[in-house]
């Protein structure tokens, strides 16, 4: 009797506890839930807290995104395709350099969160080791508005990104009503210059889209949708020319550039640009004889919604306000 009364109160305190144990589980499961939320993304899956303080970009698209979606991160990569973003950002701790972020610097940051491009799929079991890891996926910079849209869902800010893009839009209005019936007669070539060679940036690069959706008409050469860019020349946005084929430059204006990630492959971008405005053929271009060619920042490169302001703030000033 008294044995079969201990086997039930040892079965009931086992119960208890049981249950006991199993009610903290699902109290400590219930509140990691509140302070995060499971995103899938390219690298695996992620518990991403719901009020991140302390964010480290990776690279310099994820960190024009994150000030778009008015989040101020504490690290980032140092890029000059940045420069523009980071040099009233101070307190921005420098992480490393394009492509090769400092891991013992992240660390150091105590970071409660890390976002970055695909790219970074290398070091993600590391990083995600450090604080919990995103990484989206990025095709081409011509994408950059889904990619946005979609990068900012993963954070949970989708309406903010969509307020940040309806406003982009709203000022393409005003653009397209001030330009009147010269907006469709208006040819605008845009031209990357390297420090080896001279490229198109065509109908489905980052600038090309803003172009797209400011109703601007392309050069024939560089009207070429991104699918048809990938077959003929391996490449989505741009393509290389020879001088001999510099008539696929010229338009009614131009826009060049010659940005690069480094302060020496700059300069020899900028002798090349030099160098070609001194070469008759350059010379013989209708766009350079009207004198309608404008230099621009790289941030014509892209590839989120400040960059894609600046351009169109560029579109006002050469095309307006001239």
């Amino acid at each position: 009797m008294l044995h079969r009364i201990y086997r039930r109160i040892r079965f009931g305190l086992l119960t208890i506890l049981t249950v006991s144990i199993v009610a903290c589980t699902s109290n400590d499961r219930v509140a990691v839930d509140a302070d995060c939320y499971t995103v899938q993304h390219v690298a695996g899956e992620t518990c991403v807290p719901r009020q991140p303080q302390r964010v480290v970009a990776l690279d310099s698209v994820t960190f024009e995104y994150l000030l778009s979606l008015g989040i101020r991160p504490i690290g980032a990569v140092s890029s000059t395709f940045a420069a523009d973003l980071q040099q009233d950002l101070t307190e921005v701790a420098d992480i490393g350099s394009t492509g090769e972020p400092n891991l013992e610097k992240i660390l150091a940051l105590q970071p409660d969160l890390i976002v970055g491009i695909d790219y970074y799929q290398t070091i993600y079991s590391q990083s995600s080791q450090i604080a919990p890891t995103v990484l989206y996926e990025v095709e081409h910079s011509g994408k950059w508005n889904e990619i946005f849209l979609n990068f900012a869902q993963m954070l949970q800010k989708g309406e903010v990104a969509q307020q940040v893009m309806n406003d982009y839009y709203t000022r393409l209005e005003q653009f397209k009503q001030q330009m009147g019936e010269r907006l469709k007669n208006t040819e605008v070539s845009v031209v990357r210059i390297y420090p080896e060679r001279i490229n198109l940036y065509l109908k489905d690069s980052f600038c090309g889209t803003i172009l797209q959706d400011a109703g601007l008409p392309r050069p024939p050469a560089q009207a070429i949708a991104a699918d048809e860019a990938q077959k003929r020349f391996g490449n989505p946005i741009q393509t290389s020319i020879s001088r001999e084929l510099l008539s696929q430059a010229d338009g009614d204006v131009m826009f060049v550039w010659t940005g690069e990630n480094t302060v020496e492959a700059n300069q020899q971008a900028q002798q090349k640009l030099a160098q070609l405005k001194s070469d008759p053929l350059w010379q013989k271009l209708e766009v350079v004889q009207q004198n309608k060619i404008y230099q621009v920042p790289s941030y014509w490169i892209g590839s989120g919604p400040i960059a894609a302001n600046l351009v169109v703030d560029d579109l006002f000033k050469y095309l307006i306000n001239r």
